[in-house]
């Protein structure tokens, strides 16, 4: 599976990076450290370059924030509540929680969209009640680009790393990205199933 994944990214090039970056953050079916990890080790194999592998990553990381941000501002409070309401089973949460992560954003203010950036659960979330606070559009697209510069360059700095000890680790690598993948598939059905409104 390793092969294939760094195959796909290095055939898709920066523009695929951005696009798998993008869909990453609308609906992630491969998560970002993974992505990033192999535009790294491409990197070090001489396939990339780190500004514009830097670049393609974050834009597309931006970009898929700036979707639930949008709907989050376009649609308010009113015309969301009825798709949360209608489809809550299945995104596993409840208008509660919509409401809840709202009043977290207030509370914190805009410095909590650049330091969410760095959690595996939150960082595209928080984008939702950023647009339902109607933060200012520009100021969201600065502060998500630049925490995701700096969470991006960590990832290919250790995908560089790791490509060291690609030929040595790749048994094992193949195993933990199954096991990732079988884990979030796995983590969604189990809420799904489980999933009972507090109300």
């Amino acid at each position: 599976m390793t092969d294939w994944i760094l195959s796909l990214i290095e055939q898709g090039g920066y523009w695929g990076i951005a696009f798998l970056m993008f869909i990453e953050n609308v609906f992630p079916p491969i998560p970002s450290e993974v992505i990033m990890g192999f535009g790294g080790i491409a990197m070090a194999r001489g396939t990339m370059t780190f500004w514009p592998l830097l670049l393609a990553g974050t834009a597309g990381s931006t970009l898929g924030n700036y979707v639930w941000f949008l709907a989050g501002d376009r649609w308010g409070y009113q015309r969301l509540r009825p798709l949360v309401d209608r489809w809550g089973r299945w995104l596993t949460l409840e208008w509660d929680d919509i409401e809840r992560a709202g009043r977290f954003f207030r509370q914190h203010g805009q410095w909590i969209v650049f330091a969410m950036r760095f959690s595996p659960f939150l960082r595209t979330m928080i984008s939702l009640p950023a647009g339902l606070a109607r933060m200012n559009h520009g100021r969201f697209l600065a502060f998500t680009f630049a925490g995701a510069a700096v969470w991006n360059a960590a990832l290919i700095h250790g995908g560089s790393w790791l490509s060291a000890y690609f030929a040595e680790a790749q048994h094992w690598l193949n195993g933990i990205i199954i096991a990732t993948l079988v884990l979030a598939v796995g983590g969604y059905l189990w809420r799904v199933a489980t999933w009972k409104p507090r109300g």
